[in-house]
């Protein structure tokens, strides 16, 4: 777009003369090279700034339209080069619309006033009654997210945080509203006070008020039929579509949300996936994933969860009203027709089965069932471990991030195993032998949490902690000592040193970051002392802990190796070495037969229940075959039987370099 100019007289008149008028022609400015040839039954009210209309636009099935305006009121309208807008049933008021844009049969587009575009809108997450607000913004991240809602016990920490996000607000709120470039938005209803980004397609959406849907070219926004959103932010890549209704969201970058979803007051964080069903005040972290028109999440917080059909959570015990809440750490799982009663809290990776009321903590023992019969809530720790669902879950979130945007909100730790979830199950095995010793051995039932654990559960979940304690620690020792040929005991001890002091205590999930919370504790600080005030700083913090995480791992993990192999890192030896590596590779093997016994009850005759319907056993295995292929070809299976093959190869060959050592 070049230098703008005043229209000349006969160019007045042409237009005149094509059914377009003006309040003031004055006020309408054109780019120098502006043509009035494609400009028909347009009136212009206020200041209006065209561009060129010299292009194309080619549509689906083949039709090409030119660039122009055709049957359409604009006030106080900028609009940039080579757009094409037909058919706006009432106007466009206040805004400015980029380069290669087309609207067509829109009813109207106004902002009225000044607007922050969804910016600093509360949503009242996890508690319907308030008390846990989040502002949202188009920067906001799960993990700013997490501090905001749980975090209340620091409030200078909240008011702080409050304000970064007000100047951020402040700072971009105006009553211009703004469409980017090579945006498309057909056949939709109302657009008030909204902020599009580049490439955004809207179509067959009914109306949008309020919000801003940050669209760019690497990850283009899809928002489509029978739509309706107020008060939000979409991030980046996501797909709303097929008669959503958000009210008070914020939906993550690369999100998918359709098929009649409902969502109010509740944040949506990378990935997240919700289809046909119902969410309220729900924290959704990364990979949070529900697709059943029975299933209802409310109140809780989740991340890297899948919800079974019908599972449903209550808020509330009819008596002081919706004020309670749950979390259900990353990885949890519900199955159909599960029943959580907040408050409550599941531990990493755990699966709910069955109706459970009487408010069970688990956090302290991941990888879990949570099996209820006869109204009592049982618990078998760690069992979880050897179920192939879980290493199949781990592996595919990687795999299903979908998010294109070089500019990534959420800094994701994918580990199954970390000081987060290893530091829990040094706990667990302490707490399962602390109720073994009060109760004593001899007990067939011990009661924790308003759970009943088994005598058989109890000493096989310690047994299972302790396998994957060896199998982190081992992983992380032969990670050090990889690739490097020592000559002596002292050598080693130096290479195990590790690199600084960060992450030697506890260690938390700030929804998909995994960080020490020393760490979050001194960017928590720095806001509060005012070091910290602008929303991409703490973004920056964040994504300097993620990048290190393999460091900090690293100084947590060394300073366990004496709790639990007794063996002091200062004077550890190379005969040490392979003392740790054996018992590593005994429990990598030992845990992959376990999760390669989990994947043959897959095929097992009573799986083939269904197959070769008309037919005798053998069709049923031939159909079984043809649809589901046999165990040994299975790729999960093979990759089970491979990586037992390349760990043992990996775990041999750090033995033999120590075994050099004198």
């Amino acid at each position: 777009m070049g230098e703008y100019r005043k229209l000349s007289g006969g160019e007045i008149s042409r237009l005149s003369s094509q059914s377009c008028v003006a309040d003031n022609w004055d006020n309408v400015w054109v780019d120098e090279y502006f043509s009035t040839e494609y400009v028909h039954h347009t009136r212009f009210s206020g200041v209006i700034k065209l561009g060129v209309f010299q292009s194309d636009f080619t549509l689906p099935g083949g039709i090409k339209k030119h660039a122009g305006l055709k049957h359409v009121t604009l006030h106080n309208v900028t609009l940039g080069d080579n757009c094409c807008i037909e058919n706006i049933q009432n106007y466009i008021a206040n805004y400015e619309i980029g380069h290669n844009t087309f609207i067509e049969n829109v009813d109207i587009m106004l902002v009225d006033g000044v607007s922050k575009f969804g910016n600093s809108v509360e949503v009242s997450v996890l508690n319907e009654t308030g008390g846990r607000e989040v502002l949202i913004n188009d920067k906001l991240s799960a993990h700013q997210a997490y501090i905001c809602a749980l975090y209340r016990h620091r409030p200078e920490l909240i008011c702080r945080m409050k304000e970064i996000a007000n100047y951020y607000s402040d700072k971009h709120s105006s009553s211009i509203g703004h469409v980017g470039s090579h945006v498309k938005i057909i056949n939709t209803g109302s657009i008030k006070n909204m902020r599009i980004g580049d490439y955004c397609h809207i179509e067959g959406t009914l109306r949008l008020e309020n919000g801003s849907i940050n669209s760019n070219e690497q990850a283009p926004v899809y928002i489509g039929h029978s739509v309706i959103c107020e008060d939000f932010i979409i991030s980046s890549g996501s797909h709303v579509d097929g008669g959503t209704m958000l009210t008070r969201c914020f939906v993550g970058q690369a999100c998918r949300l359709g098929h009649n979803y409902s969502a109010s007051d509740s944040l949506f964080f990378s990935n997240c996936q919700g289809e046909n069903g119902e969410a309220c005040a729900i924290f959704a972290g990364p990979f949070t994933v529900t697709h059943h028109k029975s299933t209802l999440l409310i109140a809780g917080m989740f991340s890297f969860m899948n919800a079974g059909s019908g599972s449903n959570q209550s808020n509330h015990m009819y008596k002081l009203g919706p004020i309670h809440q749950g979390t259900m750490e990353r990885g949890s799982k519900t199955t159909s027709d599960s029943y959580i009663l907040w408050p409550a809290r599941i531990g990493a990776f755990s699966l709910v089965m069955g109706r459970h009321v009487n408010h069970s903590d688990t956090s302290n023992l991941p990888f879990s069932y949570l099996i209820e019969k006869n109204d009592t809530t049982y618990l078998v720790p760690g069992v979880n471990l050897r179920s192939v669902g879980t290493i199949r879950d781990a592996q595919k979130w990687p795999k299903r991030d979908r998010r294109k945007d070089p500019n990534r909100l959420d800094f994701i730790n994918y580990n199954l195993l970390s000081p987060y979830t290893i530091q829990k199950m040094f706990k667990g095995i302490a707490l399962l032998k602390d109720l073994s010793r009060i109760s004593g051995e001899t007990s067939e039932l011990y009661s924790y949490q308003s759970a009943k654990i088994k005598s058989s559960s109890l000493r096989k979940g310690i047994e299972l902690y302790n396998t994957a304690i060896h199998k982190f620690l081992g992983n992380s020792i032969i990670k050090r000592l990889e690739e490097i040929v020592f000559k002596s005991d002292e050598e080693i001890r130096a290479r195990l040193k590790p690199d600084t002091e960060i992450g030697t205590g506890e260690w938390v999930d700030i929804s998909g970051l995994i960080a020490p919370k020393s760490e979050i504790d001194k960017l928590l600080d720095g806001i509060e002392n005012g070091n910290i005030n602008r929303l991409h700083c703490i973004n920056e913090a964040f994504e300097q802990m993620h990048r290190n995480y393999y460091t900090y791992e690293w100084t947590w993990a060394y300073n366990r190796i004496e709790e639990h192999y007794g063996i002091n890192p200062e004077t550890i030896t190379a005969k040490d070495i392979i003392a740790i590596v054996e018992a590593w590779k005994e429990a990598v093997v030992g845990l992959d037969r376990m999760v390669y016994e989990d994947a043959r009850k897959e095929f097992s005759l009573s799986s083939m229940t269904g197959f070769g319907a008309d037919g005798s056993r053998s069709e049923m295995q031939q159909d079984f075959e043809q649809v589901r292929g046999d165990f040994e070809s299975n790729t999960f299976v093979t990759a089970v039987l491979k990586h037992i093959e390349e760990k043992t190869a990996l775990g041999n060959e750090l033995i033999v370099r120590m075994q050099h050592i004198k």
